[in-house]
């Protein structure tokens, strides 16, 4: 079966621009004007990838809030905004209540494409990690990429899918230095090296929200960062 994207974006042109380009890519898309109606569509089941503006009518950070509600309901659910806000302050926020991706409205359909494509294959490919190794273990970490469960020193820690997946990538190597350039080759994705640095800084925090004394992941300066052995 397809899978379904749902576009919350209040203009009702652009929405139907993009639901249109991506039907055409073979998904299955449902378009919403605000948070409200996205939520109400939402109550029972949830799309497989949802594409947020921040701005939704009368609500100037409505898509904020709404990533914030989908966040809670799921971790592994693949949020990208798609804004005219393009400043770093915006950037940095909508990565901080768990978005996988902040683009700006500049970006060509062939590139958006390619960023949900890129989202469903970390998605598929963690999946298909679960098939050699159920679950990996290294230390006080604990993680499962059939049920993208993660503890560390037995406690959860609730990851994204991207931030899921770095730290997979990381772990599975210890000591191995990963550049920037290495994370996005292994995932497949191309994006820039802010982004990057901002997932990195979401998952120590989370980590040290279990454990204030977490230091697994160490920045390489100059290089990237390794999971330490």
């Amino acid at each position: 079966m397809p899978r379904e994207i749902a576009i919350v974006e209040d203009e009702a042109s652009i929405r139907a621009n993009y639901a249109e380009a991506l039907a055409r890519q073979g998904y299955r898309v449902r378009g919403y004007p605000g948070r409200s109606e996205a939520l109400a569509a939402f109550r029972d089941a949830l799309p497989d990838l949802v594409i947020i503006d921040v701005g939704l009518g009368d609500e100037h950070e409505g898509g904020f809030d709404l990533c914030r509600e989908l966040r809670a309901r799921s971790t592994a659910l693949p949020i990208i905004f798609l804004t005219a806000r393009d400043s770093d302050l915006d950037a940095v926020s909508g990565l901080r209540l768990g978005a996988d991706d902040y683009l700006g409205k500049d970006i060509s359909l062939v590139q958006l494409s390619a960023r949900i494509a890129a989202l469903f294959r970390r998605l598929d490919a963690l999946r298909g990690a679960a098939v050699e190794e159920h679950a990996l273990e290294r230390g006080a970490l604990w993680l499962d990429p059939e049920r993208l469960e993660l503890r560390w020193q037995g406690e959860p820690v609730a990851l994204t899918v991207t931030e899921f997946w770095m730290v997979h990538a990381l772990a599975r190597r210890p000591g191995h230095v990963r550049t920037r350039d290495q994370l996005m080759d292994e995932a497949r994705i191309v994006v820039d090296d802010h982004t990057i640095t901002s997932h990195i800084k979401r998952i120590r925090r989370k980590f040290q929200a279990v454990d204030p004394a977490f230091d697994a992941i160490g920045t390489v300066h100059g290089l990237g960062y390794r999971w330490q052995a």
